[in-house]
């Protein structure tokens, strides 16, 4: 007989973020923008899922509605088997614990009037998983020494760090109530590359201490191919395409994950590669093109692409990909 396959730790159906636009005397809506429109995925516990696309295409926008930092238009987010999107106030707290996430800008993330033991322990205080204050230095300490920091630097502000040590920082307050799912907001795209170097390892190291899940957002595909174990490619607002890390990066389905493989610097000047220079600028978002939001600018396009969208199918064993006509 063989064995029911695990329930996957985050289930995320049909997800759509509109955002109103307001005009007029009376700000009535006139229009809406179309952040997130339709995006689906699981994530397994324990892995690394990459969400990659250009700036604007609805990647963090997605990873705040998951977690209810932005409120859904409709669709549905599972966390452990519950509907994130369905919870009271109360009972999303209690699931808020367990799906944390770090920033983009360590700069503008953390209180400036906060010291930083204040900033890591708010967590413990607000879902009371201390006892006294004793408690929480203590375990404060332990967080800093764990990023790589000195427990001296609890009584020290912000504005005395570094970048990389604000995303540290950042990173502890993260940790600090227990979490199982890290959602990684553009998280070392505000640092130097050295010091992303340094922060992608350190995630990778946590990932492996305490079993974390993550989902890594980010706009350079050198940094996604290096962390993730599955890379989930957007456009516009719709996820394009799934797959394995190295599958996607060596044999993408999508014009427009071809197009943005192409760009990425290949460190060896011996190896040459087709670069595929796209057409035109992102459609807007507030009158995305009908059918295939990727057709504008499609070299593969057809009268099908103008009309009808596509959805994601399964072209290979675990790699799925939303074209008419994929490669």
């Amino acid at each position: 007989m063989s064995t029911p396959a695990a329930t996957p730790l985050l289930q995320v159906k049909n997800l759509v973020k509109h955002f109103p636009i307001r005009s007029g005397l009376l700000q009535r809506v006139s229009d809406h923008v179309h952040a997130v429109d339709g995006v689906s995925f699981d994530l397994e516990a324990g892995e690394t899922l990459g969400v990659v696309g250009e700036s604007g295409c609805g990647k963090s926008t997605t990873g705040r509605c998951i977690l209810r930092l932005i409120e859904p238009s409709s669709g549905e987010v599972w966390f452990e088997g519950r509907n994130v999107t369905a919870l009271d106030k109360p009972s999303l707290r209690a699931v808020a614990r367990e799906m944390q996430i770090i920033f983009q800008d360590p700069y503008a993330s953390l209180n400036p009037r906060m010291t930083v033991g204040a900033i890591i322990g708010e967590g413990l205080v607000i879902h009371q998983m201390a006892v006294n204050a004793k408690e929480i230095e203590d375990r404060v300490a332990k967080l800093l020494e764990t990023v790589g920091l000195s427990p001296d630097y609890m009584r020290r502000y912000p504005h005395e760090f570094s970048g990389g040590q604000r995303q540290r920082i950042g990173i502890a307050r993260a940790l600090a109530v227990n979490p199982k799912l890290v959602i990684c907001d553009e998280a070392v795209s505000a640092l130097d590359v050295s010091i992303q170097a340094q922060v992608i390892n350190l995630l990778e190291d946590l990932q492996q201490e305490f079993n974390l899940t993550y989902l890594f957002i980010a706009h350079d595909l050198s940094v996604v191919e290096h962390i993730s174990r599955r890379v989930a490619v957007m456009y516009l607002g719709r996820i394009v395409e799934i797959a394995p890390s190295r599958e996607l990066y060596t044999t993408p389905k999508h014009p427009y994950t071809e197009a943005l493989l192409s760009a990425v610097p290949i460190p060896d000047p011996t190896i040459k590669r087709k670069r595929i220079v796209l057409q035109g600028d992102v459609p807007s978002p507030i009158h995305p093109p009908a059918g295939c939001h990727f057709h504008p600018r499609c070299a593969r396009a057809q009268a099908q692409c103008k009309t009808e969208a596509p959805v994601l199918r399964e072209l290979a064993p675990g790699h799925v990909a939303a074209c008419h006509f994929p490669n």
